[in-house]
């Protein structure tokens, strides 16, 4: 019984710790949009780095609402126009802001 007992409490303590770090931010409307944002930054961000063409390193992704804002820096106009394509190919995006600068 006190295993059951300190196995409830263990659990019950990561649930509150865990909530906790799943607060809303960023204007969003739920944890579940958050999520979903994170998830798109995320795919965008492999798909950079799967990429031969993209600098997935010097390209920032985020994500409010579906909306996927790039920026930083490519190497070429075909660079940075790859790198909107590829974030306007992932599911869940619904516009794509492209602040990329071309390096001289």
């Amino acid at each position: 019984m006190t295993r059951k007992t300190t196995w409830a409490a263990l659990a019950a303590s990561l649930v509150m710790v865990l909530a906790s770090g799943c607060a809303v931010t960023r204007g969003q409307e739920s944890v579940g949009a958050y999520i979903d944002d994170t998830g798109i930054t995320t795919l965008v961000k492999s798909r950079f780095f799967e990429d031969k063409d993209v600098a997935g390193s010097s390209i920032s992704v985020e994500t409010l609402k579906g909306t996927v804002m790039l920026s930083g820096f490519a190497k070429s106009a075909l660079e940075r126009n790859k790198a909107e394509t590829i974030a306007r190919g992932v599911k869940g995006v619904t516009s794509v802001k492209n602040e990329i600068a071309i390096r001289p």
